[in-house]
């Protein structure tokens, strides 16, 4: 029984597959003016038929020759300063009864320039008997000690330590500045 079922199952499937080349072999001999029907009854190209075109491309127009380019003028790898803004045109003036006043601004004052900042690092501070002791460093790595009121370094005046932080100004008063405690 089992046989007869593969057999007949084996046959079902030759007849499908056979089906199946001659629908296609059909459609292939179509031809290309014949109008496919749909299962609705209407023709397939008649929607297509009465469409407008999207849009009209000109290819033509998108090609371009390489003499046309235009050369580079940018180089991305060289550094240049923005080109400064041209000078306006002068105005003619039809009178001078009618010419606007403008008013300018009174100068600022420009006073001498800040002092440069402190070059110090407050790395700690002693509690001695003679009273508190911050310890500084400068640039060349040199350790540098001082009590309140002391110069330090030749240039600056220690005016009051702190757990956290040091104020100290240049010798002649200006710059006053707090260095905050690094530990290093």
């Amino acid at each position: 029984m089992r046989l007869k079922v593969s057999r007949q199952l084996l046959l079902l499937c030759g007849l499908g597959v056979a089906l199946a080349v001659v629908v296609i072999a059909r459609r292939a001999d179509t031809p290309t003016g014949a109008t496919p029907v749909r299962s609705n009854g209407r023709s397939a190209t008649t929607a297509s038929a009465t469409q407008t075109p999207v849009a009209d491309l000109k290819l033509n127009l998108l090609k371009s020759d390489a003499s046309e380019l235009d050369a580079p003028t940018r180089n991305p790898f060289q550094f240049r300063s923005k080109p400064s803004a041209p000078a306006p045109a002068p105005r003619e003036q039809a009178s001078a009864s009618k010419a606007p006043v403008v008013i300018a601004p009174p100068p600022v004052p420009q006073g001498p320039p800040p002092p440069p900042p402190i070059a110090l690092k407050y790395i700690g501070v002693l509690e001695t008997a003679q009273g508190r002791v911050a310890i500084f460093r400068d640039t060349g790595g040199d350790v540098i000690n001082g009590k309140e009121g002391d110069i330090i370094d030749g240039r600056y005046r220690l005016l009051k330590i702190g757990v956290e932080s040091a104020d100290l100004a240049y010798v002649d008063g200006r710059g006053r500045q707090t260095i905050r405690l690094s530990g290093q």
